[in-house]
């Protein structure tokens, strides 16, 4: 492995209207501690601009209340890999493009993504003549909207935003490459609003990531299942995962559908309970919350850089689920780096890695329910969803077969 790997950190700029629904009042953000906000809307770093090039889409998001364009920030990125090697070989022979866009979350579930970008594997794999610039997103819909304009080759992202994009590109804009994670999303409710079942949620008001995301629809459906109707007897507040911390130690909230490590931070640090652990809606209780997408168009040009990029994913997922007492510590430690805050209290981490596992297989049928309960909630329009394309495992199995792996079937 490298031992230091440069990874452009992207800060977000723009982002449109997301399907059928609106999400101006969103927002996403790129942190890097050398970067602020100057009054003139230009991100610059602390010492000198770093670049007056933006990438525009139709319309600007509004971070903090201020427009930003997108700027990328190079920083560089020391440490020794902690990855065990991929029996699949890494390559510097010349790929077939020498940048690729990956977006990702600083989440527990992209854990994946959060280690092999951070230790130098992605890089590893993909050799010296391909780079790799990426995004940190804090929402998939977000984030998607940024995939659907071009902004992004690769994403890491919850399957419902990826579905949602996938319907209305009318099945041309993206493909599930490679599953990433299964749970890690838990309802979450205040011990002091006497919330003991569904009969008390009548006013209440409950929060989730980002309007469309996958925790706002295992939200609302759950909601709707039990005979709530949002705006009328109960409220959801869509903002982000920060922000549902703040508002829930004020007392603003009475509950919050979220993932880790946002969950357990809630139980631990804003007097919240588990009110439900979602794989107990599930059969074996596996579902997907992460799963790798790729640009179609990028697919089709360039599967040599997609294979790579899933082959040291593939890896980094194996290493993970054999080590992950330390894998933990590392992975806290990166979501620190990645959002400028500090470490998160071990006993916090080590109880949201109890809520989820690491999986290459996308969980297609956890996917399809998925885009039922989307469909049911309205996000997906007036025909029900039609996935069939959305799923490509081709490049997945060439690699689990060089690695020796159990195949995955679609």
């Amino acid at each position: 492995m490298i031992a230091a790997v440069a990874i452009v950190i992207i800060a977000i700029i723009s982002v449109g209207a997301y399907a059928a629904v609106s999400l101006g009042s969103s927002t996403t953000t790129a942190q890097t501690s050398t970067v602020t906000m100057t009054a003139t809307n230009t991100l610059v770093s602390t010492t000198s601009v770093v670049s007056t090039t933006s990438l525009v889409s139709t319309q600007s998001l509004v971070s903090t209340a201020t427009a930003t364009s997108l700027v990328p920030v190079t920083t560089t990125v020391s440490s020794t890999s902690t990855s065990s090697s991929s029996t699949t070989s890494s390559s510097n022979s010349t790929n077939s493009i020498n940048l690729v866009r990956i977006g990702y979350f600083a989440n527990l579930n992209h854990a994946p993504a959060i280690v092999g970008l951070s230790d130098g594997d992605f890089q590893a794999h993909l050799g010296s003549t391909t780079k790799i610039q990426t995004t940190l997103f804090t929402a998939g819909p977000t984030e998607m909207t940024a995939l659907l304009a071009g902004q992004l080759d690769m994403a890491y992202v919850g399957p419902s935003p990826a579905v949602n994009a996938f319907i209305q590109s009318n099945g041309t804009a993206l493909r599930i490459v490679t599953g990433v994670s299964s749970g890690g999303a838990v309802f979450v409710v205040r011990n002091n609003d006497g919330i003991t079942s569904v009969k008390n949620f009548t006013g209440k008001t409950f929060a989730a990531p980002q309007l469309g995301n996958t925790q706002d629809i295992a939200l609302r459906s759950y909601l709707l299942r039990n005979h709530y109707v949002v705006g009328t007897n109960v409220s959801v507040d869509d903002t982000s995962n920060s922000n549902i911390l703040t508002l829930m130690t004020q007392g603003k909230l009475d509950g919050a559908w979220v993932p880790e490590p946002t969950a357990s931070q809630l139980m631990f640090q804003a007097n919240c309970h588990v009110f439900l652990d979602e794989r107990a809606l599930w059969p074996g209780g596996n579902f997907s919350t992460a799963e790798l997408v790729v640009s179609t168009s990028f697919l089709n040009a360039h599967p040599d850089v997609v294979k790579k990029v899933i082959a040291a994913d593939v890896n980094d997922t194996m290493w993970i689920t054999k080590n992950l007492a330390q894998a933990s510590s590392l992975i806290d430690s990166r979501i620190a780096n990645l959002t400028t805050t500090t470490a998160t209290n071990s006993t916090i981490f080590t109880n949201a890695t109890k809520y989820l596992s690491f999986t290459y297989d996308p969980l297609e049928a956890s996917v399809a329910q998925q885009a039922q309960n989307a469909y049911e909630l309205g996000f997906l329009g007036t025909s029900a969803p039609n996935l069939n394309g959305l799923f490509d495992l081709t490049l997945l199995n060439e690699v689990l077969q060089q690695d020796g792996l159990p195949q995955v079937t679609s």
